[in-house]
């Protein structure tokens, strides 16, 4: 059996966004900024799909700016703020993905912001007094703090957070990568200046993604070099990605409900199987209903085969990462299992799911380790 608990890095593309991008690869080749007509019909593919994603956000289409993925979006709203808004003063946590925490570390290295990194617990939580104290102790603050960890699934009170922000005028970005197509998000009422996504995260393609920008906020282009996406993004669209993004958003929330308590049901199966079935097994981050529900991250007992766990998976078949995609494969640490504590000595594996998964997947995957523990312990 091969089994795939590694959605968290990125999802399989859904079969009705393949069957609706083909008809585009296929025949729908212009250019969306000519003036022909081959490009009209393209341009119109292209509005259509913004204007389906501003519909499932309830915001305005003018809001929407399709980027290449979650990375580029962050990046556009972090630097773009601190060049064009007159921003000194960051706050972040040390838990955030690298595309937010390193662009965030270079603007301070560069000298031209102040950092703040605000304190977190040993589940991850942010802590709102330390954030609210910062916020008062400094002027006009950048803050980004993303809706859910990629490793370890904790969730952040996006509502109280954008509240806490708008008290002292600070602007406020979430990266919702991990969260958008599987949360509903009220852009109409939710207290947050940008929010990022990337298709490939909810069953869509890989290399496209948007940036909302709410309207009052007034930045300059991040890529320049051409007049798209209303002279804020120079470069011709992905138009066949940005039609499969704004179909893969339109089955997640057709189902999203459905596919909640589906997987958050994979979620608690796979918990209570290893909490029953290996001694000693215990979890990063909070695992409560306060939490994102297709991820699970999973502190094994150290023994002799700690260091081979993730690759003794991988030969049996079971796709799993040990932190975030972005630092497997190397050397690295995780630093979002640094920032909350966790036991060096223990193997941490993270188990993400999907529609996809099956509770017989989780059985295969339970007695894998259970075979590789008792052969070894």
């Amino acid at each position: 059996m091969k089994v795939y608990l590694d959605n968290a890095a990125t999802t399989a593309i859904h079969p009705d966004v393949v069957e609706t991008m083909i008809p585009v690869l296929r025949n729908q080749f212009g250019n969306p900024s000519s003036i022909h007509a081959y490009g009209r019909e393209v341009r119109s593919l292209l509005e259509s799909a913004r204007k389906k994603v501003a519909q499932l956000l309830m915001t305005s289409p003018s809001e929407i700016f399709f980027t290449s993925g979650g990375t580029e979006a962050n990046n556009m709203a972090i630097r773009s703020s601190v060049h064009d808004l007159g921003i000194k003063h960051a706050i972040t946590s040390p838990l955030e993905h690298h595309a937010v925490l390193h662009t965030l570390e270079d603007i301070a290295h560069r000298g031209e912001i102040k950092l703040s990194l605000v304190k977190v617990d040993s589940q991850g939580h942010v802590d709102l007094e330390d954030l609210e104290k910062l916020l008062k102790e400094n002027d006009r603050s950048f803050v980004s703090l993303m809706h859910a960890n990629n490793e370890i699934g904790t969730l952040l009170p996006l509502q109280q957070v954008g509240e806490i922000c708008r008290k002292y005028d600070a602007v406020f970005h979430s990266d919702t990568v991990q969260t958008m197509g599987h949360f509903e998000h009220d852009l109409s009422t939710l207290p947050v200046d940008f929010i990022s996504c990337a298709a490939h995260k909810f069953h869509g393609p890989k290399g496209v993604g948007f940036l909302y920008i709410k309207k009052h906020i007034k930045i300059k282009p991040f890529i320049t070099g051409g007049a798209q996406e209303r002279n804020m993004r120079g470069g011709t669209e992905n138009v066949y990605g940005i039609v499969g993004l704004a179909k893969a958003m339109e089955i997640a929330y057709e189902n999203i409900n459905h596919d909640l308590e589906y997987i958050k049901g994979l979620k608690t199966y796979m918990h209570n199987r290893l909490v029953n079935e290996i001694p000693g097994v215990a979890f990063n981050g909070d695992v409560s209903d306060n939490s994102l529900y297709t991820v699970l991250n999973v502190s094994f007992p150290p023994t002799d085969i700690s260091e081979m766990l993730l690759f003794n998976l991988d030969i049996a078949g079971i796709a799993c990462s040990a932190g975030s995609a972005c630092t497997s494969g190397t050397n690295l640490g995780s630093h979002v299992l640094s920032g909350i504590k966790s036991s060096p000595d223990r193997p941490a594996i993270r188990f993400s799911f999907s529609r996809y998964n099956t509770k017989e997947e989780l059985d295969f995957t339970v007695e894998t380790l259970k075979e590789l523990y008792l052969i070894k312990v």
